[in-house]
């Protein structure tokens, strides 16, 4: 009797031999169900997760303690492994980057069938980098997947007055450098442009200044000035307030490198585009 009592108690090291902790069965499978799917989000993330510049990963191989690893991926996504030298991590979901050193290790003739994991251990590419002409630079918190350019310049305050109408986006995909210039102005003018891509962890967008010409001479208002898309010499003109009352429209001089670095300098039409760096000088009238 004492035996089949035992039986039916063997949760009898909870202390309580003839009490179940759960006595409602189906509250015990509601449990047993949401920690199994938080185990499962938890493992789908980690698989999706991409190897960012900066985390810290400890690399082993099943049956070879020699070659366990713990290692950071370098600012350029690389990482010295033994055996295989420098190797490309960065960028890759980490089964991508397990099937990766298992295929360099295998095609090296080192190991003829490899099982590599990799455990992700400190985590400190969740942020990007919006540097240049931006009124708020610095580093920020990559907290969602869907974060794109545009919220990442909105999150660094938009460009500057004296910031370019271009984007540099630079990172690392699949790998392998990636770099890429984005029209800002399309981002946000065009409902469908595909410019405006995700922002991935360890990536940078850099805005550099505006491009401007200069203007001297007989003008209302010497000095530098941005250039607009499309702008000409009669706008430019226009933007310096003009020329004084000594000074003629009909004597403009524009002095401008040629591909070698040479200054040229001649008479530009009124609709001559201006170019990066251009100088307009306004002579003074004959009369």
């Amino acid at each position: 009797m004492t035996v089949h009592q035992h039986t039916l108690s063997p949760l009898a090291h909870y202390g309580h031999p003839t009490r179940m902790p759960f006595t409602n069965p189906s509250r015990f499978l509601v449990a047993i169900f949401f920690v199994l799917s938080l185990l499962m989000a938890k493992a789908a993330t980690a698989q999706d997760y991409q190897l960012s510049l900066g985390d810290t990963i400890r690399v082993q191989v099943f049956q070879n303690p020699d070659l366990t690893v713990e290692t950071r991926i370098a600012e350029n996504g690389i990482v010295t492994y033994p055996l295989v030298g420098t190797i490309a991590l960065g960028g890759l979901s980490i089964p991508a980057a397990e099937k990766k050193l298992a295929d360099a290790l295998r095609t090296g003739g080192f190991l003829k069938q490899p099982q590599v994991n990799i455990t992700l251990l400190q985590v400190r590419g969740s942020q990007f980098s919006v540097l240049g002409q931006v009124n708020r630079p610095g580093r920020f918190a990559l907290d969602t997947a869907k974060l794109r350019v545009s919220d990442a310049l909105a999150l660094a305050g938009g460009a500057t007055g004296s910031g370019d109408d271009t984007v540099i986006l630079s990172g690392v995909r699949d790998g392998n450098p990636f770099r890429k210039t984005i029209d800002i102005p399309a981002l946000f003018l065009d409902a469908n442009s595909t410019e405006d891509v995700p922002v991935a962890p360890g990536d940078t967008l850099y805005v550099h200044r505006a491009p401007v010409f200069y203007i001297y001479g007989e003008a209302q208002r010497n000095g530098p000035y941005r250039i607009e898309r499309g702008m000409t010499v009669m706008q430019g003109l226009a933007t310096g307030g003009g020329t004084t009352n000594r000074g003629t429209e009909s004597r403009l001089q524009l002095y401008r490198k040629d591909a070698k670095g040479v200054t040229q300098k001649f008479s530009p039409e009124l609709t001559e585009p201006l170019q990066p760096n251009d100088v307009i000088y306004v002579r003074e009238s004959l009369f």
